[in-house]
């Protein structure tokens, strides 16, 4: 299916075969396993264990990388590490995985020294893998520093180069669940957007957001923090929802999202309360049609910095190249609310990546500039799933036209 054609299990139309998804993930995973020569690889990051596992586990602030984990080798299938408060429910409900391990939570020194001395190494040795090179892509100190010491067999290397590799181009069916999140988060955005009047504070229109995102089976908003901004809050973004009072004249830029089966949505879209300022309209028409170059250029064979050249120079006519915010002007998106390859990155270290079919992205660019009263920041974010034909864009909600010029 090619649209977004309905969160629920049915019988009268083929929809996503969640169980030959899991097979495909993990089948990636090894195939790049195989190519870097790594023998087993141990994940922690939430995306990573989802990706693996299909686990949707209770989050706490903070600790989404010390709760849960999984460790895979090249020839046997997914261990879950859960946390006690999983496993239960892990074992009644999961039956594609063989083996469910309870661990602690990855922070206190004594029980780390435990795993890494009698439940990893008894893991691994189960497995077949008694030395060689061990994946490992978000660790504490004390869990490599005790891995280095309890299994000198093992070399430590870079395991999340390898799940972000396996996770870049997406399956037909990973799109498929995009698409589901992005009908949820056109459906959020939308809320957020018919709640912006003036008088309401940004919390109350992220609350009205948040309603619908649950309303609709949503599990998490894009954005942990939801991003509602009016006025001089964009000016320079302030990039959270405060307790601001929205005024006439003022811009507002909602970003929220939405996560489903554990892929994410990404949009954005900035209006206005009243009528707008000339200023404002400069702002939103460029960063439209910044937006719209970078859209037109996402085509297999270009490259991450053919899309940013293009975002940047629709956005130069307007005079505004230097008012773009220091951040990239797009990232990938999937199981990772943003992940490698990005758009515009110009920080040391940045890379261009090229484009190929079934790369997903969010675009959004971001220019603001100061002193104009309703503030003048404009964020336009949509959802591009790069194509053998050329882009395709997943998200659907309406652009402002009272602000193009």
């Amino acid at each position: 299916m090619s649209y977004a054609v309905g969160p629920m299990s049915v019988d009268w139309e083929e929809r996503i075969d969640l169980g030959r998804l899991r097979a495909l993930r993990v089948e990636a995973v090894q195939r790049r396993l195989d190519e870097a020569g790594i023998d087993a690889l141990l994940v922690w990051k939430n995306e990573n264990v989802r990706y693996l596992t299909s686990l949707r586990a209770q989050l706490i602030a903070g600790k989404d990388s010390s709760l849960n984990g999984a460790l895979l080798t090249r020839q046997h299938p997914p261990v879950l590490f859960c946390s006690g408060g999983e496993l239960d429910k892990a074992r009644a409900g999961m039956p594609w995985l063989t083996t469910i391990v309870p661990v602690p939570i990855m922070e206190q020194t004594e029980l780390i020294r435990a795993f890494v001395t009698k439940t990893l190494p008894s893991m691994l040795h189960d497995l077949g893998v008694r030395s060689g090179r061990l994946g490992i892509d978000h660790a504490s100190f004390a869990l490599i520093d005790g891995i280095r010491r309890e299994l000198p067999a093992f070399e430590l290397v870079d395991g999340d180069a390898v799940m972000l590799a396996a996770r870049a181009r997406k399956f037909d069916q990973e799109i498929q669940l995009i698409e589901e999140a992005c009908a949820i988060a056109d459906a959020v955005t939308h809320r957020a957007l018919t709640e912006v009047r003036e008088g309401r504070r940004e919390c109350e229109i992220a609350g009205d957001a948040m309603q619908t995102l649950y309303y609709l089976g949503g599990e998490l908003s894009h954005v942990i923090t939801p991003f509602v901004a009016s006025g001089e809050h964009m000016a320079p973004p302030h990039r959270i929802t405060t307790d601001k009072l929205v005024r006439n004249g003022d811009v507002c830029f909602i970003d929220i999202g939405a996560m489903w089966n554990g892929y994410f949505g990404d949009i954005g879209r900035t209006t206005v309360v009243g009528k707008p300022k000339p200023e404002q309209r400069r702002v939103y028409t460029a960063v439209y049609e910044g937006l719209m170059a970078g859209i037109a250029c996402m085509r297999p064979g270009n490259t991450t910095g053919d899309v940013a050249a293009a975002i940047k120079a629709a956005v130069s006519k307007h005079g505004f190249e230097d008012r773009l915010l220091s951040l990239f002007l797009g990232h990938g998106i999937g199981i990772g609310a943003n992940e490698p390859p990005y758009i515009g990155e110009t920080l040391p270290g940045a890379t261009d990546t090229v484009l190929e079919p079934n790369m997903v992205f969010a675009i959004e660019p971001l220019v603001w500039i100061p002193g104009v009263p309703g503030g003048a920041g404009v964020r336009i974010e949509d959802m591009v799933q790069v194509t053998a034909t050329g882009p395709r864009v997943l998200s659907r909600v309406e652009y402002d036209e009272t602000l193009l010029a």
